[in-house]
């Protein structure tokens, strides 16, 4: 019995968690009448305090997590020198085709309301001064003053900019800024193994926040996490069969039907992985089957998987939604705009954790002053949209690479078409 539990999977861990924190949480809040045990024991200290440990703790590593995660992410990008034309023009396909899945998910949550009707009790919320700024205003406070500042006040958005520039910085310096690129590097993976340790913990904490939510609410949250959950997935199809496809003929005048055949395998092996990076070596193999060369393809697939996370940047407008419309608050346009730009500035450096997505939406919460208390949801049923959240990052991934290829000439057209067949050599290099 013993080993079995042990063999038990982190992920499933998550999910078992979510399922008995919902369970407790409904018993709690339907058959156990005394107060005592229910309000002041258990739901305002024990659950309280586990469960808002837990967020505490992810919000005291997320500053310095995206920061470095940022600043390599951006450094890494010196290669980009060597292809010139081909590392702008991927740059820009990838920030574009996030820009707009972004946008799409605050439209379709705007016009959707999956958190409305969800009345989150004791929700403290600290208005952003972004909320009464002018354009120009919001513009320009993304331009920290004071660096340090912002790093010690978590004030997410200054920082995120101050992180692109240093990162730039250091990718055109290369080797002589070898040691602090090295500092940097060091740091992301303390801070990445800080944020596996407080992962560990993540089980116990989404079973707290869970049956401390339930507990309070009811069956009243069942039907605004399903809607959240609906709401995502519309949003990921949006951009995985209309977006993608519609921004593929427009620059290729290729058929995406091709591709989407193609790439069936690398879809299946991202929905059941969850993991962009181990998708890589599916991904390189299925695009040179379409007649793209691997000089490409070996440029822009890990840097897809780095910077590409359109589906995560989805997940997370969603979630900014769902959290402002359960605590009745309106955006205007300065709010929007960050929300915007800082979910962009995000996915370039969206580390390789677990849950790395909900872990830095904490980010863009705090860049917009909302709180924290529905994390715990989040949490829960990330499991349930990462799969296809993942499979919208690689076919992102996969498209861009053969729009890259096509407009610089290294796509062979007749192998995408099927007129012919890719010849592999002796070294298992492409012939056209």
């Amino acid at each position: 019995m013993i080993s079995k539990i042990k063999k038990i999977s982190w992920g499933n861990w998550i999910l078992i968690s979510m399922i008995l924190g919902l369970i407790v949480g409904l018993i709690l809040n339907y058959y156990v009448k005394d107060s005592f045990i229910k309000d002041t024991i258990l739901l305002n200290n024990l659950f309280n305090i586990l469960g808002n440990g837990f967020i505490k703790l992810i919000k005291m590593i997320v500053v310095p997590l995206v920061f470095c995660s940022i600043v390599v992410g951006v450094a890494s990008i010196s290669d980009v020198k060597k292809f010139s034309k081909i590392g702008g023009t991927t740059i820009a396909i990838y920030l574009t085709t996030t820009l707009l899945a972004i946008t799409i998910a605050l439209f379709v949550s705007n016009l959707l309301h999956p958190g409305a009707g969800l009345n989150l009790p004791n929700i403290e919320y600290t208005a952003n001064t972004t909320f009464n700024q002018t354009f120009s205003d919001t513009i320009l406070n993304l331009i920290p003053d004071n660096p340090i500042a912002a790093l010690s006040e978590g004030s997410m958005v200054p920082i995120l900019v101050f992180a692109i520039f240093l990162g730039f910085a250091l990718s055109l310096l290369k080797e002589e800024t070898k040691l602090v690129n090295e500092f940097f590097v060091q740091s992301d993976k303390i801070m990445m193994k800080m944020t596996a340790i407080i992962m560990k913990f993540a089980p116990i904490g989404i079973f707290c926040l869970m049956a401390k939510t339930f507990g309070e609410l009811g069956l009243d949250v069942v039907m605004p996490v399903i809607s959240f959950i609906g709401c995502v997935f519309i949003c990921l199809l949006i951009q995985m069969l209309i977006i993608y496809p519609i921004i593929f003929i427009l620059l290729t005048k290729l058929n995406p039907i091709k591709f989407y055949k193609k790439f069936i395998p690398v879809m299946l092996f991202a929905f059941y992985s969850c993991s962009s990076n181990a998708t890589i070596p599916i991904n390189l193999e299925k695009l040179s089957e379409l007649g793209v060369s691997l000089e490409v393809s070996s440029f822009t697939i890990p840097l897809g998987a780095t910077i590409n996370m359109d589906g995560t940047s989805i997940m997370q407008a969603c979630a900014v939604m769902f959290t402002a419309q359960s605590c009745g608050i309106d955006f205007g346009l300065s709010t929007i705009i960050t929300v915007i730009f800082t979910i962009l500035l995000i996915s370039i450096g969206t580390p390789g954790v677990p849950h790395a997505g909900v872990v830095t939406l904490n980010s863009v919460f705090l860049s917009i002053g909302l709180p924290l208390n529905t994390m715990g949801i989040f949490y829960g049923i990330d499991n349930i949209v990462n799969m296809l959240r993942v499979v919208v990052n690689v076919v992102g991934d996969g498209m861009c690479t053969v729009i890259v290829s096509f407009r610089n000439n290294f796509l062979d057209v007749d192998v995408y078409n099927g007129k012919k067949s890719l010849e592999i050599d002796e070294n298992n290099k492409e012939l056209y």
